[in-house]
């Protein structure tokens, strides 16, 4: 994959902060997740969290169900994650729209089988969306028993891009 999959059309639109986009990745509380499996795509929303140092996002979820049995070693998948902000009114309907900020991830995705980053990725999970929850003290860290039902899905990233209409 390569940068052709990131080109924006709206040049005024693009934004190429790696800051900009990882904020936007550790605001939002889910983004919706493409695969495709013999010609047939597939979308699902789901919770995630990026890892800066293996330029990764993780998901998780159950060891059944389309998502986890349509995963081969290194399928190509997609991200999409976005904010919408106000309505933006106009004279003639065709110009009417909405502010946004949005950001697409290209890479490939696995069930990640080491246990170790398994749990690194649960605990990534958990200390984005409870932060102010502590593992053995507030709830019970991720066992190895826990990791045969619950599976941890990694993106390792090839490209990115962001993109923001403020008017």
């Amino acid at each position: 994959m390569g940068e052709s999959l990131t080109t924006i059309r709206r040049h005024d639109r693009e934004i190429t902060d790696k800051n900009w986009i990882i904020a936007l990745l550790d605001r939002a509380g889910y983004g919706v997740l493409a695969t495709c499996k013999d010609g047939q795509p597939f979308t699902v929303a789901r919770n995630f969290v990026y890892d800066p140092e293996k330029h990764a996002i993780y998901f998780h979820g159950a060891r059944k169900g389309r998502t986890f049995e349509d995963i081969g070693e290194g399928t190509l998948a997609n991200l999409n994650v976005s904010e919408m902000g106000e309505w933006i009114l106009a004279e003639r309907a065709m110009n009417f729209g909405v502010m946004y900020k949005g950001v697409v991830v290209f890479g490939r995705l696995s069930i990640v089988e080491d246990n170790a980053e398994a749990k690194h990725g649960l605990q990534l999970l958990m200390d984005k969306h409870f932060p102010e929850l502590r593992p053995d003290v507030d709830y019970e860290a991720t066992t190895d028993t826990d990791l045969k039902v619950t599976a941890v899905l990694k993106l390792d990233i090839d490209s990115w891009s962001g993109k923001e209409k403020k008017s």
